[in-house]
């Protein structure tokens, strides 16, 4: 296409791509009209907002459909603010019973145990009353709906309580034994400022909270970590056969929980690994007892124990 055409000496000129000035102002204008994928105007931009505006002061507050999404407006508040009172409760379970596992560690070096085992009873107690509280917010509710909420609390309870069980009678405590003191009567019952009302008029002269298996199990697997610094405290204090009681009942719960394999919960599966790392190192103390306990002074035991527990952490985490 040449660069000049037309009749009587008159001019086109053509762009670089071959457009003509009279072909650009189509394609211009066709964009204008929005057309060849330009910008569209939206369906309710051709309402005018008058319009919009008088339909949203033409509803009726007081009707039917208005009523009952006030209603599920309340209710769900009703449960978020429930939800989030449960929250609560859990977080502060979890730190008062984090509390009483430490006290107990104290256990083994302090000099008259069963002042530590009155005071942890004492904690323990303060955490039942959380969870009392935990129970009467839930009556007439599906406990499994708020199941998320206290979880977390319950599972540290569960590990507070038996690491307490197991030190005063060296054996697990079951969920049957946990859930017969977390029944809770009217005579005990304190005024609690977070109640409803409404909710409440009428209340049961008792109030439990059951245990649910999984987080029994996964309170379980919590201890275990327990019982292994547990181990290599008591070696520092010159305790020689606690490292091989706490081995063979470790063995009996990693065998227990091999049982369950993958047919369990997820949770359940995923703390299996480190209950398999918390058997290993009191195992790996063991034989250091067993084989060179003669050699090394029983001052620089825990010392030994530490470092080859800092190896096999590294070489579990390179593989």
């Amino acid at each position: 296409m040449s660069g000049k055409e037309g009749d009587g000496g008159g001019a086109r000129t053509s762009s670089p791509l071959g457009f003509t000035d009279m072909s650009v102002n189509v394609v211009l204008e066709i964009f204008m009209r929005g057309g060849l994928g330009g910008f569209r105007k939206r369906k309710h931009d051709n309402f005018p907002h008058g319009q919009r505006k008088e339909e949203k002061e033409n509803v009726n507050p007081s009707s039917a459909l208005m009523t009952s999404f006030k209603s599920f407006q309340l209710e769900l508040d009703t449960r978020h603010d429930k939800y989030e009172r449960l929250v609560k409760l859990s977080r502060d379970i979890t730190i008062e019973s984090k509390r009483t596992i430490f006290l107990l560690h104290r256990f083994t070096s302090a000099p008259n145990g069963e002042e530590i085992l009155n005071e942890s009873e004492v904690k323990l107690d303060a955490v039942r009353r959380k969870i009392k509280q935990v129970a009467q917010e839930l009556i007439g509710e599906d406990m499994y709906q708020f199941h998320r909420a206290i979880s977390p609390g319950l599972q540290e309870y569960v590990e507070a309580v038996s690491f307490q069980y197991f030190i005063r009678t060296r054996s697990l405590i079951s969920v049957e034994e946990i859930n017969k003191q977390l029944i809770f009567t009217a005579e005990d019952r304190e005024e609690t400022t977070n109640m409803t009302s409404n909710s409440h008029d009428k209340e049961p002269h008792t109030w439990s909270l059951k245990v649910t298996p999984v987080d029994y199990l996964l309170g379980v697997a919590d201890l275990t970590g327990e019982l292994m610094r547990l181990c290599i405290s008591s070696v520092g204090n010159g305790d020689i056969d606690t490292p091989f009681e706490l081995s063979q009942f470790l063995r009996q719960i990693y065998d227990g929980f091999t049982f369950i394999g993958n047919t369990g919960p997820y949770e359940v599966s995923k703390k299996l690994y480190t209950l398999k790392q918390s058997l290993a190192k009191v195992e790996n103390a063991c034989y250091t007892l067993k084989v060179r306990g003669s050699e090394i002074p029983k001052h620089m035991l825990a010392d030994v124990f530490s470092t080859k527990t800092e190896l096999i952490d590294q070489e579990e985490g390179l593989s």
